[in-house]
């Protein structure tokens, strides 16, 4: 039968359902507990002859003669309900009529095992809650368009069981790092996501107009030039989880608009900061799947190893003395190594590739990547002006960058000098290089102490941990070309 004639036929059920002066769409429903207390405390519920009322929706429907097995599902769990005519009369006849595999019904009645010891409850009435109109796929598992289930992710996360799991698991994450950070007294803070100058990564920005201010905004690219300002204001520690948005592809490990924990803390060093994420991990590895093979790869134990920047270039690219290369011999290197460079890019931002494409697939065990090139971290603390090395970190795992950490640059003068810097790159071409953010320095010279600030990407934490291979499927709704 084709769609639109399934369609067609339920329409015709909730209309019968009408002629008889019962609402197919009622905003009420009388449940009473969630099937998941149900079968929780079966035992309990089946001794009291008081009727139970459920609801949720029909996931599946086998009728034998004058009775009928429906399994019912609400969001905590599926449970077995069986209509009987003799006890429904009937009711029993207009279920068979006009419900559907897909719809929402209430039913109450009393919960009892079969003889193969599945709990159930035998139905004494019911009620529609709302009528379905397309039917549920039969075949979604098997769907060769992937994206049709980022499209309907509805559907996805209703016909596959390991969907929810993953996207009730992000919620744990998310949970977890809130309660860690608030038993070391960080607070959770808001900051805006229209910005007047873009700023806090080297990222390019969408761009968005203001109709009342006749202004142009750029939506947030990262919230850390705010969150500062707020330890200039005397808060000591503080963080937030929020969305960015940078303008940038679409792959495996990106998305325009993403989850971001930034978070912030007075007189602490990177030192501080590492000593941080060591713990948050520890405490994150305790919600890995222990049933992913990659998982069991990993060996959480403090202290996770360190390799300065230039180390990892030598090592695994064989750039034996960064220092000494010159720009355009590293960008001949990295097209050898298929990398696409552009005339503007600097040595630092060339390196940076390289680094990305050719050494981190190489970092498996937890590990802090030490010791960037200041051009490319360009509000991070000075470690060494003579190697021209910043105070930064970022700890990758299983190739995942996974964390990107430094000490603060609090010295309003040198701030000036890099966001001058990033201003020629930016008249150069670079479109992910920004403008002097005056308003910034304006409170760095109010005086900013000594702080240390982290940065998590959420979406790719949630891919690490539930072993994931595309972002995308850790994102309940990720962007797409509209078709």
């Amino acid at each position: 039968m084709a769609l639109e004639d399934i369609r067609q036929e339920r329409v015709n059920k909730a209309d019968t359902l009408k002629s008889k002066n019962i609402d197919p769409y009622p905003a009420k429903s009388g449940r009473g507990v969630l099937i998941i207390e149900a079968i929780k405390k079966f035992a309990a519920f089946a001794k009291i002859p008081k009727s139970l009322v459920l609801a949720g929706r029909i996931m599946a429907r086998r009728e034998h003669g004058g009775s009928t097995f429906v399994d019912l599902r609400d969001g905590s769990g599926q449970i077995q309900v069986f209509f009987k005519k003799d006890v429904l009369q009937e009711s029993y006849d207009l279920f068979l009529e006009t419900a559907d595999i897909g719809d929402f019904i209430e039913t109450a009645g009393t919960l009892f095992k079969t003889k193969k010891e599945e709990k159930t409850l035998q139905a004494s009435s019911w009620k529609m809650l709302s009528k379905s109109l397309l039917p549920l796929p039969e075949k979604w598992h098997g769907l060769q368009d992937v994206e049709e289930r980022f499209r309907k992710r509805y559907l996805d996360l209703l016909m596959n069981e390991g969907v929810r799991e993953r996207f009730e698991l992000r919620t744990k994450i998310i949970k977890t790092i809130r309660e860690f950070l608030d038993k070391k007294d960080f607070l959770e803070v808001e900051t805006p996501l229209l910005h007047p100058l873009p700023g806090g990564a080297l990222a390019k920005p969408f761009m968005t107009h203001h109709n009342a201010l006749d202004t142009d905004f750029y939506l947030r690219i990262a919230p850390e030039l705010y969150l500062k300002r707020l330890l200039v204001g005397g808060f000591d520690r503080v963080y937030e989880i929020g969305r960015n948005f940078r303008n940038e592809g679409i792959d495996a490990t990106h998305n325009p608009e993403f989850t971001m924990l930034e978070c912030y803390a007075a007189y602490w060093d990177e030192e501080h900061m590492m000593d941080m994420v060591e713990d948050l991990f520890l405490a994150l590895a305790k919600l890995l799947d222990k049933n992913n093979e990659e998982s069991k790869k990993i060996s959480f134990k403090k202290p996770f190893a360190r390799i300065p920047f230039k180390d990892a270039l030598k090592r695994y690219a064989q750039i034996m003395d960064y220092d000494r290369e010159t720009r355009d011999a590293l960008a001949t290197r990295a097209r050898q190594l298929g990398i696409d460079i552009s005339a503007h890019e600097s040595k630092g931002k060339i390196a940076d590739e390289i680094y990305k494409k050719i050494c981190r697939p190489h970092l498996i065990q937890p590990t802090f990547i030490t010791n960037h090139p200041k051009e490319i971290s360009p509000l991070a603390k000075t470690l060494s002006e003579e190697k021209g090395e910043v105070r930064r970190f970022q700890l990758i795992i299983n190739g995942l960058e996974l964390t990107n950490a430094f000490a603060e640059l609090n010295d309003p003068r040198e701030q000036y000098i890099r966001f001058e810097e990033q201003e020629k790159e930016k008249a150069g071409g670079d479109e992910e290089t920004h403008p002097v953010d005056r308003d910034f320095i304006e409170a760095l010279e109010y005086g900013l102490p000594p702080a240390a600030g982290l940065g998590i990407g959420i979406d790719r934490l949630v891919m690490f941990l539930t072993d994931t291979k595309n972002i995308r499927e850790v994102l309940l709704f990720p962007t797409l070309k509209p078709k």
